[in-house]
């Protein structure tokens, strides 16, 4: 997509600090980092979200991601990794071509936070039951 910040990345009319590039997947240095070490993971293809992403694309997308997280935590030792997706402007997105982000975590002072509040014994089994199956009759 020619407007798309991340496929100009790919292609090279903006620059990036490269982390690993294969066939299919980029990852390169988020420019804003919250962590050192915070990288980001892209699919080639131009890929909204989630939503539209196909089963390949996904595929390979994935089978890079323990390459880069494995290569963060020999490089800087972190305490964890929190792999994040924002998929859709209500979500968060805000650049519209799918990226995963890897976060090394290596205390809790990072500004990394993400504490919510569960819906517990608003979700009985049987509401689960339903939920469930409605998402059963969706899947394609």
């Amino acid at each position: 997509m020619s407007d798309c910040i991340f496929c100009k990345i790919i292609d090279g009319s903006i620059p990036s600090t490269k982390v690993y590039e294969d066939e299919n997947v980029y990852a390169f240095m988020d420019v804003f980092p919250l962590t050192k070490g915070h990288t980001l993971l892209i699919p080639k293809q131009h890929v909204q979200d989630l939503f539209e992403m196909p089963e390949e694309v996904a595929r390979n997308l994935y089978a890079a991601a323990p390459k880069i997280a494995n290569a963060i935590k020999a490089a800087f030792q972190p305490q964890g990794l929190n792999t994040l997706n924002n998929n859709g402007a209500f979500a968060g997105q805000s650049v519209f071509h799918y990226h995963l982000h890897f976060i090394p975590r290596y205390d809790e002072t990072d500004g990394l936070k993400l504490n919510w509040e569960t819906k517990q014994g608003e979700f009985t089994p049987d509401i689960l039951q339903s939920v469930a199956a409605q998402i059963k009759e969706n899947l394609k």
